[in-house]
C-alpha cells in the first residue's frame, strides 16, 4: 500500500511493504538504517540476523552480525565505505566493512560504565564522523556525554553533563555532523537538537521538536537536517495531538520545512510509532526505521500489540 505525504517541496510516496525479507527469516524492530554508495539499504534490527541489507527496491542481499550485536541501536555510513554500529546493550561502537568484517572496537564489550560516571560507555547510542574523520559518539542512556576520538580510536576529549542547561543533556540520543564541522545532538528528553563546535563550545539549539530520536544530515552543501520525533509517552500525555511521532525536515538554523505524520502514534498508512533512525539516499528518498513493538508498550500499555507492526518503511521523492 501507498499514499502521499509531505508538503511543499518535501512530498514523497508512502512505501510501507517496501523491504521484501525471505522466508523463514524475521527483522525485528529497527533501531537505525543507512545506505551505501549504490543506494544498497542496510538494515540494523533487533533480530536474529542484525544487519540486514536491501537494493533500493526492497530486493533481500544478504545479512551479517549473527551473535555480535545484542541491541541495534544506530548506524552511521562513513565516507570510506565502512559502517559504524553503535550497540547500547553491548555498550559498544563497531566499525565494519560493508561485508561484516570488524576494523575498530570502541569499548568494552558487555561491560558497562558506571552510570553517570561521564566514562565511555554507558548504553551508548549513535556515532557521526566530523569531516576530517574525528569521530564523535553520543552517550546515552545511562550518561549525559559526547564523546570524541580520533580516526584511529584514540579518545580526544568528552563533554556534557545531566541538566537543562545550554550543554547539559537529558538522554543524548543522536549525533550528526554537517559539512562544516558543526556537531548537532539529539537531546531528547529536553525536546530540542542542541548545535557545537568540533570541540563541544555550545553554539545553538533548535525548539519546536518532541522528543528528537533520530538525525540525519547528507554529506552535502545542502543545510538540511531529517529529524525523527517521538510522541509522548506517559499516562498524562500519551493521547494528546500533534506530538508526534512523526517526521520534521529543518534547515540548518532549525526553521521548520516539512512535517509528517504526527497527530497520534498509531498503525494507519499515514501514522507512525517509533521513528527512531532514519536515512535518505542519493534519490532524496527517505528510509525511515521503527522501534514500533517497544513504542506500543508505552503508547498502548492495555491493548494487545498487533502481529504486523511496521519496523522500516520508505518515503520515495517525488518530483
Amino acid at each position: 500500500m501507498s499514499m502521499t505525504v509531505g508538503e511543499g517541496d518535501y512530498r514523497y510516496e508512502q512505501l510501507d511493504n517496501w523491504a521484501r525479507v525471505p522466508p523463514g527469516m524475521i527483522m525485528g524492530e529497527v533501531g537505525a538504517v543507512g545506505v551505501d554508495k549504490q543506494d544498497n539499504v542496510y538494515v540494523f534490527n533487533r533480530g536474529d540476523h542484525p544487519m540486514m541489507i536491501f537494493d533500493r527496491e526492497g530486493n533481500f542481499l544478504r545479512a551479517w552480525g549473527e551473535g555480535l550485536f545484542p541491541r541495534a541501536h544506530g548506524v552511521h555510513m562513513a565516507p570510506d565505505g565502512t559502517v559504524f554500529l553503535t550497540d547500547d546493550g553491548d555498550h559498544t561502537v563497531r566499525q565494519c566493512t560493508l561485508d561484516g568484517k570488524v576494523l575498530l572496537t570502541l569499548g568494552t564489550p558487555g561491560k558497562p560504565a558506571k552510570f553517570m560516571s561521564g566514562e565511555a560507555f554507558h548504553r551508548c547510542t549513535h556515532t557521526a564522523l566530523s569531516p576530517s574523520g574525528d569521530i564523535y559518539v553520543s552517550d546515552g542512556y545511562g550518561n549525559a556525554r559526547v564523546h570524541k576520538y580520533a580516526p584511529d580510536g584514540r579518545p580526544l576529549m568528552s563533554w556534557g553533563e545531566c541538566g537543562t542547561k545550554p550543554g547539559q543533556f537529558n538522554l543524548v540520543h543522536n549525533v550528526t555532523c554537517d559539512p562544516d564541522g558543526w556537531v548537532y545532538v539529539a537531546d531528547r528528553e529536553n525536546h530540542r537538537i542542541q548545535v557545537f563546535d568540533g570541540n563541544g563550545k555550545y553554539e545553538a539549539q533548535f525548539n519546536n521538536l518532541h522528543r528528537p530520536c533520530a538525525l540525519f544530515q547528507p554529506y552535502c552543501s545542502c543545510p538540511i537536517c531529517y529529524v525523527g520525533e517521538l510522541g509522548p509517552a506517559t499516562r498524562t500525555n500519551r493521547d494528546y495531538p500533534n506530538l508526534g511521532p512523526r517526521l520534521s525536515i529543518i534547515d540548518n538554523k532549525g526553521n521548520l520545512l516539512a512535517r509528517i505524520g504526527g497527530l497520534l502514534p498509531g498503525i494507519a498508512p499515514g501514522d507512525y510509532m517509533g521513528p527512531h533512525g532514519l536515512t535518505v539516499d542519493s534519490h532524496g528518498d527517505i528510509y525511515v526505521a521503527e522501534v514500533s513493538h517497544t513504542q506500543w508498550r508505552q503508547y498502548f500499555p492495555d491493548q494487545p500489540m498487533p502481529p504486523d507492526l511496521r519496523v522500516i518503511r520508505k518515503l520515495r521523492k517525488l518530483r
